[in-house]
């Protein structure tokens, strides 16, 4: 049997608590997703009397705020990227009662899977290497969240049902161009074409003698050169210095000096090394 369906490691020391399955509306998972851990959601009032209790659920009032601000935000974002008017968005309900309903003879429990970091492993780069299985409890009560049936909840109501309805795709008219991003006369890369053109125009050609010369003095000095390097020292436009550089030099096209021009062998003419032959 593989170890991770092994009974021994299922952790049954919860199984006789007892626990409530409730079923939530959509919008308060979504109002306890922005919630901090350890905040408190809501309060439940249970009223026992000579009937069935009455479970009374309220709904934390600084979370729907907060949810009702995100709500209004994302939908005004939404509106100017369309440039429409922002909608009015219903109130979250915060009021709720609990109906609860039977489990007839079902037998159902809370069953958890707790990701347990490998010990061995650095925290950088911390891994899992298995997890705890354990059940929390076994249901009790089975029951279902429901906000009380004011106008308000009937609005949200009809709102989730219009987004649910409405289309993937539609076509919307605009009122006005839309600008992404603001238009350039001029871009970085024309500047810097320009600049360029500006400074090799200024660049008068040499004689060929006296930039070979130029050549072979800085060739006495290191055996590598880039060609933006040997602009520089000569200060020739590329084109010329690059038809030279064809007849004297041997271009690199492996590592590790690629990319880069060294003196043609019977050119070459290096100072030996003090001490070496």
């Amino acid at each position: 049997m593989d170890k991770s369906k092994d009974l021994k490691d299922l952790d049954l020391s919860l199984a006789n608590r007892g626990v409530w399955l409730v079923k939530v509306p959509k919008y308060m998972s979504e109002c306890w997703k922005n919630a901090n851990p350890g905040d408190e959601v809501g309060k439940v009032t249970i009223t026992k009397g000579n009937g069935p209790a009455d479970v009374i659920f309220k709904l934390d009032e600084k979370l729907a705020t907060e949810t009702n601000r995100k709500s209004k935000e994302e939908n005004r974002l939404a509106a100017e990227a369309k440039h429409e008017e922002p909608a009015v968005l219903p109130l979250v309900p915060t009021n709720h009662k609990f109906v609860v309903s039977t489990l007839s003879e079902q037998s159902l429990a809370i069953l958890s899977t707790d990701p347990v970091p490998d010990i061995g492993a650095t925290t950088q780069h911390s891994t899992i290497s298995e997890y705890k299985v354990a059940i929390e409890g076994k249901v009790i009560q089975r029951a279902e969240c429901r906000p009380v049936n004011d106008d308000n909840y009937m609005a949200l109501k009809r709102l989730r049902m219009e987004i649910g309805n409405k289309p993937r795709k539609e076509v919307v008219q605009l009122k006005r161009p839309v600008q992404n991003y603001k238009p350039k006369a001029i871009h970085e890369s024309q500047l810097e074409y320009a600049q360029r053109k500006k400074d090799e125009g200024k660049k008068t050609r040499l004689d060929k003698e006296v930039v070979m010369n130029g050549l072979f003095k800085a060739f006495e000095s290191h055996q590598y050169y880039n060609v933006k390097d040997l602009v520089r020292i000569t200060n020739q436009p590329i084109t010329f210095l690059k038809e030279i550089l064809k007849e004297i030099c041997v271009y690199n096209t492996k590592a590790p000096h690629k990319n880069m021009w060294e003196l043609k062998e019977e050119y070459r003419h290096y100072k030996q090394e003090a001490g070496k032959d």
